[in-house]
């Protein structure tokens, strides 16, 4: 399993490729639908650049599993996983307005999505448990990995990080990008075609 979360860590901007492509051939949007699923997709970028205003462009790395710092405020303060909360959050959104195949591709889509990233989770886990021992171990236990409850931080393990909205801005350049040309495409099928 280490493998195959490592493979899907390193090529995780591409699997949404046969979905992207399932959703365009199948797509069917309605003004209901492009609204919803904008209210997911919306949610889901806030999320992303808000936790990449803490963690940095490293994120955005598929060379292996890493960090500089144990990022715990913020999102982070809310759930562990807000990178991936937010692109599950999007994937959905994106299946909503396109309306293809609805609900059958959006559920698989979110299966898949939330098996891949438990994969790498547990990659990612192992690093942070090794790089950062007790502390982390005391994040994991004040934490759920993707359910949102937000708890108080214990002061030992809470990250003094700058907010850099600029530099989450600058790091989700490609995710905003490839979600406006999505969104667009739908929106062309809607008006257009």
């Amino acid at each position: 399993m280490k493998s195959l979360g490592n493979f899907l860590f390193k090529y995780r901007s591409y699997t949404p490729l046969p979905f992207v492509f399932l959703m365009i051939l199948f797509m069917n949007p309605t003004v209901a639908t492009i609204l919803a699923g904008l209210a997911f997709v919306i949610f889901g970028e806030f999320i992303r650049v808000w936790s990449v205003s803490y963690a940095g462009s490293e994120t955005r790395t598929t060379e292996g599993v890493g960090g500089s710092n144990l990022v715990t405020q913020g999102p982070y303060s809310i759930i562990r996983n807000p990178l991936y909360f937010g692109n599950i959050s999007i994937y959905i959104g994106i299946g909503i307005m396109s309306n293809a195949m609805f609900p059958f591709l959006t559920i698989v889509a979110f299966l898949f999505f939330t098996f891949q990233y438990y994969l790498i989770i547990f990659n990612e886990e192992d690093y942070l448990r090794s790089a950062y021992g007790s502390s982390f171990e005391l994040y994991c236990k004040t934490l759920k990995r993707f359910l949102p409850l937000p708890k108080s931080m214990p002061e030992e393990i809470r990250s003094h990080l700058p907010l850099d909205i600029k530099d989450g801005f600058r790091s989700e350049k490609r995710s905003l990008q490839a979600v406006t040309i999505i969104t667009i495409i739908i929106l062309i099928k809607f008006f257009f075609l």
